[in-house]
């Protein structure tokens, strides 16, 4: 399942009904805590699936957090027999293992609307940062509304040695054409790696390169690259500070690291750093569209995609004053219409288009062929 705009129907009085469904009793009053801080939202709570089940039935929630492992039923199980069965917005909270975050990865292709670490138990920090992007995730998931998606199947998981590192992808960029000279950056959140994967796919092997922020915790990015990275032409990695931006190549951001793009001679490199949430996130979207229009400017081409506040917004506006083309997903195709609708509203976008065209229009931008 995939999400899309709402029909207008209106939220209970009771606020947002959030289901969370872990079977560890310490991270189910974690959980609650931080939710039921704020007054929008009512949790209830399951310690396995088939609990969660007699649960949905009786009161449907407006969102499901659930964990990937579980007794009686794994997470992934679960995932698909609500997306099956009940359809609902589903957030997973995974911890950071590497199968793990391939398994959130599958998740998000079967229907989760986002994924985000697990509390960080008797870890003061996370309370005071984190429940903002917690909060905010929960928030953008009771907005969304689902269709049938083409990934429903759980793509097989491989050994390591599958997962072509960027150094051996180099094959898929030899027409370089005139594609050099030009950057594209993107910001997406909430519905993001679906659309993205959409984007990416429809781009060829000689395209301009491309940098990306996508809303994601660290570690997942890496797994979402690898995944793009064996289903795309251009090869797709999750930056590290100093590499290049090269044509054929997709850079997305790493998650909890702002990344931003600088020259560096005659070509341009990515700078991945820490520090506060710019626009309530880190990476933000803002933070790298700001860095691209002062230093790429008119060479640029900016696009904004699903999501719900306003990140990118501000920055997409700045990559137009400098003379970027930009575009903004339209509402029909975005999971949450609030990025691009923020960045409509100030000027920001020149053309409004649905998610199937974006990548036709870019490379019509580029005169790729």
């Amino acid at each position: 399942m995939i999400s899309l705009p709402s029909s207008g129907v209106k939220k209970p009085a009771r606020g947002i009904h959030v289901l969370v469904v872990d079977d560890s009793a310490v991270v189910r009053q974690v959980m609650q805590a931080i939710l039921q801080a704020d007054p929008e939202i009512k949790v209830s709570v399951a310690a396995d699936p088939i609990i969660a089940f007699a649960k949905i039935e009786r009161e449907r929630p407006d969102v499901v957090i659930t964990d990937l492992v579980m007794p009686r039923m794994d997470g992934l199980t679960f995932l698909s027999k609500i997306m099956k069965e009940t359809p609902l917005p589903v957030i997973v909270c995974s911890e950071i293992a590497h199968r793990r975050t391939e398994d959130a990865i599958s998740a998000l292709q079967l229907g989760a609307v986002e994924v985000i670490k697990k509390p960080k138990l008797g870890v003061r920090g996370f309370l005071e940062e984190s429940r903002v992007m917690f909060l905010d995730a929960v928030k953008s998931a009771a907005q969304a509304k689902l269709l049938p998606c083409p990934h429903m199947a759980v793509t097989p998981r491989r050994t390591a040695d599958a997962v072509l590192p960027l150094e051996t992808t180099r094959r898929k960029r030899l027409r370089l054409g005139n594609s050099g000279d030009r950057i594209i950056a993107v910001g997406a959140s909430t519905g993001g790696t679906e659309a993205l994967r959409e984007f990416l796919q429809a781009m060829p092997e000689g395209c301009p390169g491309i940098v990306i922020v996508q809303h994601m915790p660290e570690m997942f990015t890496r797994a979402f690259a690898n995944r793009l990275n064996r289903d795309c032409r251009v090869a797709v990695k999750e930056a590290a500070d100093g590499d290049s931006i090269l044509p054929g190549t997709a850079l997305i951001a790493p998650g909890n690291r702002h990344m931003l793009v600088c020259q560096q001679g005659p070509g341009f490199v990515v700078q991945v750093k820490d520090g506060p949430l710019v626009s309530r996130h880190r990476p933000s979207v803002d933070v790298l569209f700001r860095s691209v229009a002062n230093s790429v400017g008119k060479n640029a081409i900016g696009i904004i995609m699903t999501g719900m506040g306003s990140d990118g917004a501000q920055g997409l506006l700045e990559m137009r004053n400098s003379g970027a083309p930009t575009i903004a997903q339209n509402e029909s195709t975005c999971v949450v219409f609030g990025m691009p609708k923020e960045a409509i509203r100030l000027g920001a976008a020149e053309q409004v288009a649905p998610l199937s065209s974006i990548a036709a229009s870019v490379l019509q931008l580029c005169n790729c062929p």
